[in-house]
């Protein structure tokens, strides 16, 4: 299920991009406005992917701590 997840969320900013690439306003700031989207939506793409795979295989598993009551 995890590349499965990645990968289908990587195809959705795929599209986004796509989408953004064709139906941005034409004008003198185009490619700038098209640059900050596509690159605004790569980074949250790899702050997502790159926390989710940490918590896929995480390098330190938590310990179960049981206390004690003294009565």
């Amino acid at each position: 299920m995890g590349v499965r997840v990645l990968l289908i969320v990587l195809a959705v900013i795929f599209v986004l991009s796509v989408l953004a690439l064709l139906f941005t306003p034409k004008g003198p700031n185009q490619a700038v406005i098209r640059t900050s989207i596509v690159l605004t939506l790569a980074c949250c793409y790899l702050m997502w992917a790159i926390t989710y795979m940490c918590q896929m295989n995480p390098l330190i598993s938590p310990e179960r701590v049981e206390r004690i009551k003294n009565n």
